[in-house]
């Protein structure tokens, strides 16, 4: 039977490259998809939900909703582009605003009580309303994974933050702390997974819809990472919290407890893994500290060969 899954995220490239592997992976069953501010405006994010499963056309469509409506300090367009989908500009009619995403959460999560996953791919803002709608909804997820934080490497919006914390470190916070015990991966794992230039060009079943649009999207990424971060290849980072769910045992973790920094000057959105032997706290997260890259990317070329 499929895995059901909630997806959140802010469908920037390597959001939407995740999100097309979810949809046309056969055992994973998309009950949601959620969008989230980040990358892009809340009301942009919105709009790329409806376009993905516009183009994407899954043999069974998610149920959408509207991104919550908040504004960053900063956005990832330098990286995504104007409406995070590179040079693409596309847009699709809806005739009726669908309702908040932090409502239709908690709708999924009681509706497929206790065999649902959510898998977060953004800040974690639409979480941390969930939990002020209704504090009972985490007993009712059989797992959480979350694309967030740095442990060991240098950040990738400040010297110690990770682009998903620092936009929202408050939300991280309450999330953290409210007994969901998540998966968690930081870029210390997701910057495993690169595409090379020659992958980028040269994706499996180029005539299908979903590689035609890859394709279309991918080299604005490839551009940006080259230019931004010096490096021949684009980070699929999102791409692993589809795999953690996908690709059981892919991803290695340890038990931990992690606070998050909330105000510091430079340490906003810090990651703090608490190491020592007495730690501040029981562990409250799975920290993801390696992935198992050549099955992920056994995976990836799997269901783009066979995606419509």
């Amino acid at each position: 039977m499929p895995r059901k899954i909630i997806i959140v995220g802010d469908p920037g490239i390597d959001t939407s490259f995740a999100i097309a592997l979810a949809l046309h992976d056969p055992d994973l069953d998309v009950v949601g998809l959620l969008p989230c501010a980040g990358n892009v405006s809340a009301e942009q994010a919105t709009q790329n939900v409806h376009i993905l499963t516009d183009v994407l056309d899954p043999r069974k469509w998610p149920r959408v909703a509207s991104a919550v409506p908040v504004q960053y300090e900063i956005d990832g367009t330098t990286s995504h582009g104007t409406m995070g989908l590179g040079d693409l500009n596309l847009s699709v009619s809806t005739r009726n605003p669908p309702p908040p995403a932090d409502k239709v959460l908690i709708e999924l999560v009681r509706e497929h009580a206790r065999e649902v996953s959510i898998v977060c791919l953004g800040p974690l803002t639409t979480l941390a309303h969930a939990l002020n709608r209704d504090r009972d909804w985490p007993k009712l997820v059989e797992r959480v994974v979350i694309i967030g934080g740095v442990h060991r490497e240098p950040g990738n919006a400040g010297p110690v933050s990770e682009f998903h914390f620092y936009l929202d470190p408050d939300a991280a916070k309450a999330v953290l702390a409210a007994e969901l015990h998540p998966l968690l991966i930081p870029l210390d794992v997701t910057r495993k997974l690169i595409l090379s230039p020659t992958e980028v060009f040269d994706l499996p079943n180029p005539t299908s819809k979903t590689c035609s649009f890859l394709s279309q999207i991918l080299p604005f990424a490839l551009r940006a990472s080259m230019n931004l971060y010096g490096i021949e290849g684009l980070h699929l980072k999102d791409v692993l919290g589809i795999a953690a769910v996908a690709v059981p045992g892919s991803i290695t973790m340890h038990k931990r407890y992690v606070e998050i920094e909330t105000k510091g000057e430079f340490t906003r959105g810090m990651c703090v893994v608490d190491e020592r032997r007495n730690a501040g706290g029981p562990p409250n997260v799975d920290l993801a500290t390696n992935a198992n890259v050549g099955e992920i990317r056994q995976y990836i070329d799997r269901i783009l060969r066979q995606a419509a």
